[in-house]
Formats: C-alpha cells, structure tokens, sequence
C-alpha cells in the first residue's frame, strides 16, 4: 500500500464522534481545514467539515453526498471512492443528499467537471482514514499489533486468533481513538468497488416517479408564483395595470420586483437578463397561467448602464449596452471583426513570413449561433420567507454561491436561509445562474406565504441564459512539401470570445498566431455544457480537416504527425495538453472504429479534443438518407484517467455525444430587434428518438492516472466529426450551424 500523510488531527480535516447510542460519526473536508465547534445529533462537540460517514453499531455505513445530483452520476461515484477506501461492503452502504451547508461543506456545486477529479485524493485518504482508526480499535481490543489486522467488506480480521468483528462494532471504540497522522492508500489493484459498475443510488427512484426534483416539491398552504418579463431583450418594464387580473378566480396578489438592487455587487455566477419582472401568485398553476395572458404591461427600451462584478476576486465594471439587437445584424458585425487585426493572445514565430512564403494558403469561417439549454424540468424554486428563516427548496448548480445572493438582497444572515436541494432535471451550466431562486424568496417575502415559482417553457426559452453566438477565421500555410508551416485563427463572439490560444495544434506549429475580439451585448449569456470548447473543438478540427486534405494526408495521422512535434520539439511553453494523451485517443478511436478499412466505403469523420483535465476523440459514420442525415455509429474514446464507475461513465459519454449531435444539427435560436425567433419545442428542434445514432460504443483509456473530468469533454469533438462526416457524404463543407437545413 501507498502510504501518505493525512495532515489530520481532531481540529483539522476530519473528526471522529461517538453517535448516540453507539457508533462513530466521521466528518471530512474537501477543500479546507477550517473548523468551528457545535452540537449535532446530542453529541457534545462536532468538527464542522464538508462530508459525513456515519458508521452504526449494526454495521450501517451511511455516506452524504454534498454536491447537487443532475444525472452525472456523483451521488454514486463519489461515495464509491470513500467506501472502497474504507475497505466496506456496499451493499451495507447508505448514500443521502445533503443540505446545502456552509460550515461543514465547500464546494457545493456542479460545474467543469471537477467533482470527481478534485474529490479523489481527499475521498480516498477519508476512507482510508477511518480504516485504519477501525483497525486501531480492533487492535486495542484483541491485544494484537495493527499490523496484524486485516480488513475486507467491512469486516476486521484477526488471521493468528481467528477472531472477526464487523466495523459497527468497533466504531463507537474507534471514535475516542488519535487520528493517525499516516495511512496507508490501497494499491490501484485491491479495488473493489472502484472501477465497477455500481447501480445508481437513485435508480430505483427514478424510474418509479419518486418526487426527487424541485418542480415536485409540495407544501401545505403553498401558493403557486410565475413571472412576466419583458418581450425583448433591451427592454425593461414602464407600467402594468393589474385590476382585471386582481379579480381573476384564484389570483392572490400582482406585483412587480426587482431582483438585484442598484448597488449589488453580483458575483460570477449573479447573472440575468431582466432586473425588473411582474410577479403574479395564485392558487393554482392554471389560475396564474391565464393571469398571465390578461396582465396589460407596459414596457420601454432601456439606456446602457452599469454595474460591479467580482467574479472569483476579478474586480470589474460592467457596461451593458442599450438597444434592440438582430442577429443577422451581429453575424455581419463579427465576420468583419474577424477581418481585421484583433488582441493578439499568442505569438509563436513569424507568421506573416510564413503566409508570404506559402506555397498553398488554406482559408475558412466558423459560425455558430446561440443555443438555449432546454432543461427538461423548466426553472422552479420553493420558498418561504419570514422575518425569522428563509426556506428554500430546489435544483441548483451553485447553491452556496446563490445562498451568497439571496442573504446580501434578503439582508438576511446565512444562518437564518436554509437551501435543501433537489436532483436536477438538467443543468448543463443553465442551474448555475439561481436569479430565479432570488426570485421566489422575493415573492414569498412580499406575500407573506410559502410559495413555489415556475417557469412556463416559454419563460425559460426567451429570458436567456443563451450559450453564446460565435465566429471563427483561420487561416493555414502550406510549403511545397505540404508541411504546416503557418495558423492563424481569429475568433471572438457575442458577447465572449471562444479562444484557449494555448491548446493544440498551438506547440506542433512553429508560426502560429491567436487573435480574439468580443462584441458587448445585451442578450446574456453563460456557461454551456463545455463552456467555449463547444465552438473552439468544432470550428479548430473541421479546419484540421480541411487542411489535412490540403496536404494529401490522412486526417488521423496529420493529427498525430503533429503531435508527434508537439512532443518531441514543442514550440512554447504554455500548451496546456498532453501531447501522448491526446495522441492516446486518437490511435484508440482508429483501432475501434476500423478506421483503415472503413473510410475507403463509409462516410467517417473525426476529431479529437482537450477539455476539463480530459482527453476524447469521436469518430462518426453517417448517411444521407432523403436528404437527412442519418448517423449510423459513433466511436468515442476518452482518456480521463481511472474510470470510477464504467456504466455512469458510458452514460455520461452517451449523453453528451446525442446532445451535442442534437445542438449540431439542429441548435439555434435567433432574434429580431430583441425579440427570440422561438419560445417553445414547435420551434426550437430537439433531437429526437428515431435521430440518434444506431449504435455508440466508448472507449475508455486505460492508464491508472488520477481521474478527471467526465461530464463535459465528449460534447466538444462531436461538432466537428459531423460536420466532417457530412464532407464525405455531400462533397461540400459545412461551415455554419446548425447542419441539417444546409444538406
């Protein structure tokens, strides 16, 4: 076994108590030392930390799951680690959501798929912990070494005295024991539960239509709320006239809030698109949704204005401009910013010199326009606010951050608002920007009752928060050899830039030359499953592609041809990829989907890509059938170190290959003069059964290296291995998403 320091002790990282009535409480932090004292359970003191294990005199291990569950899988995964360290049986294993809690826990949220890859160490050093404490505590009743004591799913052996005891009962022994300043970590192979496919903790639940979400959620006395926004970005409310609707059957009250106030430094995540709404409560969902349509509102445009961000420390103001914006308008903006010199963000070499030496130039754009989340469960939040708590209850991604939010507009202490949090019927980055939770607490403030906020599909459709439009140039030289000699990419977006200047091919290319730009914009916008990679991956290896074909080369062996240089002669040293990894994929996805054999009678496209700590390259095979695509297979491999837990995994990647095909080929919402062009599924084209692939096989990487992220790094590469697929089946490139109405 690998044997590694805790840097534990009774006032740091983890604490052992004595449950009542037996049994030992062990509390572990993620991300920080830091302790307070109090009283939980009865018990006289408790170390407040970020993760329960609650070991019971009947052998019941009971692990809380902090983080937010929206389908990754961490509410299994994440307590594998710990129990398999703890060397337990899972079948004994308890896993419960917890609350959102400030003082015990860090790092509530979902996002960049780090919950895995930052938990690893920490987790596996917690069960650890208590395995040796249990052995410790077996030892000091049997009179025998430590060193003598085994453990295998959760039992404690003695082999010389043949003596056995489960780890209840020595728990509550083990509880009054020092904690070890070392333990010992087992070795990648004694796994038991690690690199298995554990069943979802929750499955049973799901599929028997167990209230899990926020939208389920029901409490006597509860009123129902939903808003009223302006109809146009740009816009912002002037008047309403509530009479009729006052008198409507089921309308409790019509008023109007305002979410932020002036002054409010908002936060990274404290990000909305209208400050101003109408509220109206009633008694039912139907009540309130015909108030809705009788409500006469009045609104005008609004002046540019400003307000202050700290976003992680990063200080700024932020101008947000006035008018009605269109998208064509914006589309013609960007293409001719990506036509003129822009902030330079990387220089390797000359690269003017390499384009005027070029004995080929190869040229192409990138478009892509926004794209809206479409969670399937829309926004919803309970709460109940008084002048004493702050009840709320419902999905988010960054609860803590939205706690942050709601005590600073309530003037409320965060010991007095309590967040319980409900499995998430989508996120996909759309979760972590909680206005909506402001919102109801607002509502229930001014009402006076508990109440639960939803938001009509039309609501969440046409109030942002987008994915961001964007446009790419790049530009490539070639020498008499057809050896890549020069790139050039210009990109930039409304209102960010896409641009990782750092990431490959940048370092296999002696010139190259990164520019971005960015256009300010009163749309909002934010993170989207891949946040940026999405556009960069798809616009950087359809160019590849195009190049490769330029240069007479094969597109999977001019890739790793490159890679090759990046590694053994890397130009710079700030490319933020492993060049062997990266290559790992590529010679994997090669293998699996027969590439070799295939591509001389199938219509294959590839790409591969770098995001999240993580490595995946996608092969797609596809046809056109009456002028439709249709994608036959798809071949994924991913290198994101140890594999936790193989089905979830494969779920993760299954998931994200169909979304990002479904946002490929049919992805796009557009405005006029502010307005959305669509508000409800009859407009915006989601996937759909008949249109996924008939077969998806993955591929993981086999490596023994620490895990990484899951969640996010196969949704980027999909763009691209379409768009090039649909080169080999039409004949033409497609440069412009979304795909399907350009075949």
């Amino acid at each position: 076994m690998k044997s590694i320091k805790t840097n534990l002790n009774r006032r740091s990282f983890l604490k052992t108590s004595v449950l009542a009535g037996g049994g030992i409480l062990l509390n572990i932090s993620w991300l920080s030392a830091k302790t307070k004292e109090g009283v939980i359970d009865g018990q006289k003191e408790f170390v407040e930390f970020n993760a329960f294990i609650k070991i019971t005199p009947d052998n019941v291990i009971e692990i809380m799951s902090p983080n937010p569950e929206g389908g990754q899988n961490i509410k299994t995964s994440m307590p594998m680690i710990v129990a398999d360290e703890l060397d337990a049986n899972w079948e004994n294993v308890v896993v419960q959501q917890a609350d959102l809690d400030t003082k015990h826990y860090t790092r509530q949220f979902i996002g960049g798929s780090q919950a895995i890859r930052q938990g690893w160490k920490i987790l596996r050093t917690a069960g650890a912990t208590a395995r040796e404490m249990l052995k410790m505590a077996a030892a000091q009743t049997w009179a025998v070494p430590v060193n003598e004591i085994s453990t295998s799913k959760g039992i404690l052996s003695h082999k010389k005295s043949n003596k056995t005891a489960t780890y209840g009962e020595m728990a509550t022994l083990a509880a009054n024991l020092e904690v070890p300043e070392n333990v010992s970590l087992k070795k990648l192979e004694d796994f038991h539960i690690i690199g298995t496919s554990v069943k979802n903790v929750e499955g049973v639940n799901i599929v028997t239509g167990k209230p899990l979400f926020g939208i389920d959620t029901f409490k006597e006395g509860m009123k129902i709320a939903m808003i009223v926004h302006p109809p146009a970005f740009g816009m912002k409310l002037k008047s309403f006239d509530a009479s009729v609707v006052k008198q409507m059957k089921g309308i409790v009250d019509v008023f109007d809030i305002k979410i932020f106030n002036d002054d409010y430094e908002r936060t990274f995540f404290d990000t909305l698109t209208f400050n101003g709404v109408v509220a109206i409560v009633g008694e039912d969902t139907w009540s309130v949704m015909n108030a809705k349509k009788a409500l006469k509102v009045t609104w005008e445009p609004f002046e540019a204005y400003l307000f202050k961000r700290d976003a992680f420390g990063r200080k700024s103001t932020v101008t947000v401009p006035s008018g009605l914006e269109s998208t064509d308008v914006s589309l013609a903006k960007m293409e001719e910013m990506a036509s003129n010199p822009a902030r330079e963000k990387r220089k390797d070499g000359d690269t003017e010199l390499a384009f005027k030496n070029a004995t080929k130039i190869i040229e192409a754009s990138y478009s892509a326009p926004f794209l809206v989340h479409n969670c399937m469960e829309p926004m919803n939040f309970f709460a109940h606010v008084t002048e004493e708590k702050a009840e709320m209850i419902g999905p988010l991604q960054k609860p803590e951050l939205t706690e942050l939010a709601l005590s600073a507009r309530l003037g409320m202490p965060l010991e007095k608002i309590d967040f319980k949090m409900t499995r998430l019927g989508g996120g996909y980055g759309r979760r972590s920007y909680a206005h909506w939770a402001i919102e109801a607490a607002l509502i229930s403030q001014k009402v006076k009752v508990p109440i639960k906020l939803i938001y009509s599909r039309e609501d969440d459709m046409t109030a942002g928060i987008y994915r961001s439009t964007y446009f790419a140039k790049y530009r490539a030289a070639l020498d008499k050899e057809n050896n890549l000699i020069g790139f050039h990419v210009n990109t930039g977006g409304n209102p960010e830039s896409p641009l990782y200047e750092n990431r490959f091919p940048a370092g296999a290319i002696d010139n190259y030359l990164a520019e971005d730009w960015e256009i300010a914009s009163n749309i909002t916008t934010g993170s989207f499953r891949a946040p940026r990679s999405n556009f960069h991956a798809a616009a950087e290896q359809s160019f590849l592609d195009e190049v490769a074909e330029a240069a007479g080369k094969d597109p999977i062996d001019f890739r790793l041809a490159l890679l090759k240089k990046a590694k053994e002669n890397p130009v710079g040293d700030r490319n933020d990829y492993d060049s062997d990894r990266l290559a790992g994929v590529l010679e994997l996805v090669k293998e699996k989907s027969n590439w070799e054999l295939s591509k001389k009678t199938k219509n294959l496209g590839v790409s591969a890509y770098f995001c999240h700590n993580s490595y995946a390259a996608v092969v797609i095979d596809l046809e056109i059938i009456d002028e439709q695509p249709k994608v036959k297979n798809v071949f994924c491999a991913v290198d994101c170190g140890i594999v936790i837990n193989p089905d979830a995994a494969k779920n993760m990647a299954e998931g994200a290959i169909i979304d990002a095909l479904g946002n490929a080929f049919f992805g796009k919402i557009s405005f006029k003069d502010g307005v959305p062009d669509k508000s409800n599924f009859h407009q915006y084209r989601m996937i759909r059964m008949q249109e996924t692939p008939q077969n998806i096989e993955v591929y993981f990487v086999d490596n023994k290296l620490d895990p990484s992220g899951m969640g996010e790094p196969t949704f980027p590469p999909v763009f691209a291995a379409v768009a090039n697929a649909l080169y080999k089946a039409t004949g033409k490139r497609f440069y412009q998403q979304p795909f399907a109405d350009k075949i």
